[in-house]
């Protein structure tokens, strides 16, 4: 029965800590909406996700349409289908490769930042301090976080979606030799309002469970820098892995008609 003990334990472990992030995320969702508010912090935070994730963004989604470009053609020549390659680009950017590779990206980069910054607070004590000055640290350190995590990361798939598509197009223009105003003609015509709404959908909610994640970790660290360390690893694994799980979600939401 020992193994089985030991099982049990971990699912019992597992159940407790899904359900501890659950009560957290929806504690910071209902204070979103409640004043007092901090127009400072959220503008330091819209700053420190949106803008400063530009370039990681901006260069990814832009090699990976390059990318999909060329495997595209590579695969579609032998059934004589290139001029559908403009069509596999934007699609395939809009709808799944720009929010799930921003997503990844600003998971890595902001999820880590947040449990960093949070896990720090928590460990030096000062969150507690917030307590004790009458300042409810809910409020103050994870709201900004989630309402900035959920505003910017659709800009940044926006932004992404316009880069990642027009990688594609110098591959296709000057690598393939395919005429530019055809190309442009063809992924105008194969742009969906539904394409792009799903990415940004997924994007919002990508956005909101990265800030959770990396708010979660970090106001429930222990053990000094060894506890932020970990802290930070398990914010960026579980965000990523929610990151995911909610993609195949919301696709089946919209695309399962």
């Amino acid at each position: 029965m020992n193994p089985l003990a030991h099982i049990g334990r971990a699912f019992s472990v597992f159940l407790y800590g899904v359900g501890h992030f659950v009560i957290f995320g929806a504690r910071g969702l209902s204070h979103c909406f409640r004043p007092p508010f901090y127009p400072a912090q959220l503008g330091r935070q819209l700053i420190d996700i949106g803008y400063y994730s530009l370039p990681v963004v901006g260069m990814t989604t832009l090699f990976t349409g390059m990318v999909l470009a060329l495997q595209a053609y590579s695969g579609i020549t032998k059934v004589g289908a290139e001029t559908a390659i403009p069509t596999i680009v934007i699609v395939a950017v809009t709808r799944e490769l720009a929010p799930v590779l921003a997503g990844l990206m600003v998971a890595g980069r902001i999820g880590a930042s947040m449990a960093a910054e949070i896990g720090t607070m928590r460990v030096t004590e000062q969150i507690d301090a917030l307590t004790t000055l009458s300042t409810n640290a809910m409020k103050y350190l994870v709201v900004p976080r989630l309402i900035a995590g959920a505003l910017m990361l659709p800009c940044l798939v926006l932004v992404g979606d316009i880069i990642g598509t027009f990688g594609g197009f110098l591959i296709g223009v000057y690598k393939l030799g395919f005429n530019p105003s055809t190309y442009l003609g063809n992924s105008w015509d194969a742009l969906e309002a539904v394409g792009v709404i799903s990415g940004l959908v997924k994007a919002s909610a990508f956005g909101f469970a990265i800030a959770v994640m990396g708010c979660y970790h970090g106001y429930n660290s222990r053990g000094g820098a060894q506890g932020v360390g970990a802290a930070t690893t398990n914010a960026v694994v579980s965000a990523s892995i929610l990151i995911l799980i909610l993609n195949y979600i919301i696709t089946e939401l919209f695309f399962s008609r």
